[in-house]
């Protein structure tokens, strides 16, 4: 019997999925570096440039100025209070989520994301109604002696609406992720429910945690559409930093102006540092126990 030859087969060549031509990279970084400049760093050049226009003695003269210094004040003490609130509803809400099944979980999951679809606006007009004249808790609060609206309770309500998803939306898949193993482990040891906590879940997403803090603070500091809408700019007494740079610039006060922004340009510069390293932080954490 006659074999018929058989011919060879092509060897078989991978390719790497990322591999592309060095002219397409260079275009794609080119395109990346152009689209970054003229969107981040020439608008945050333009800021810092304007504020030190008539030197850093007028910009800093502006910035200690006392309109300025209480909205710089009250930017942060209503960044203490929102942040640690929405820090506790956070760790509930993923926890109560990610741990146990009940009716309605995808419902709150929904009201969670809520902030993110609703316009800022339209959560400031929600307190108008709410709390403002002719509304349902007007005389309580009226015989109370209880003010919110156009005032420090209106400001922080506002704020607390738009950033409480953040804290929440970034732990509920990370403990998903990790399941409820290590819990029912610690439980089945002794541990406490609080014990549990502390010494199990809580070492397991504070990374997560630190960054879903940064992001709240981040956007706490810089609201305006909401906090706008409540506040009724009271120079010195409800003005935040980002109302307090539209007031400046409405009076054509543009190294004013400027010099605030600039500070919150600082701040979010600070916020994109603590960030970056974050994630750094937290992926190096995550391969060295994946490897366990």
């Amino acid at each position: 019997m006659s074999s018929k030859s058989v011919p060879p087969t092509a060897p078989i060549v991978f390719r790497d999925a990322t591999s592309e031509s060095p002219l397409l990279k260079a275009g794609l970084i080119a395109v990346a570096a152009v689209f970054l400049a003229l969107v981040l760093f020439l608008p945050l050049a333009a800021v810092f440039s304007e504020a030190l226009r008539r030197g850093p003695t007028a910009a800093l003269a502006a910035l200690s100025e006392a309109d300025a210094l209480a909205a710089i004040r009250l930017t942060v003490t209503v960044a203490l209070i929102s942040v640690p609130l929405n820090l506790v509803f956070g760790v509930s809400a993923a926890w109560a989520i990610a741990k146990f099944d009940f009716k309605g979980k995808t419902f709150l999951i929904t009201l969670i994301d809520l902030p993110f679809s609703v316009s800022p606006v339209i959560a400031g007009l929600v307190y108008i109604l709410l709390f403002g004249t002719g509304s349902l808790f007007a005389p309580y609060m009226q015989s109370a002696g209880v003010q919110i609206l156009f005032a420090v309770p209106g400001v922080v309500l506002a704020t607390i609406f738009v950033t409480f998803p953040f804290v929440a939306r970034e732990l509920i898949p990370l403990m998903q992720d990790q399941g409820t193993g290590d819990e029912e482990a610690a439980l089945s040891l002794g541990a406490s429910g609080w014990q549990t906590f502390r010494l199990v879940t809580l070492p397991n997403i504070k990374w997560g945690l630190l960054y879903g803090v940064l992001l709240c603070n981040a956007r706490a500091m810089g609201e305006f559409g909401a906090v706008s809408v409540v506040s009724g700019r009271l120079r010195g007494e409800t003005v935040t930093m980002p109302l307090q740079v539209e007031i400046l610039y409405n009076e054509y006060n543009f190294v004013a102006a400027f010099a605030v922004a600039s500070v919150l340009a600082l701040l979010a510069l600070l916020t994109l540092g603590l960030k970056a390293l974050l994630e750094q932080v937290y992926g190096r954490n995550h391969t060295g126990s994946s490897k366990h």
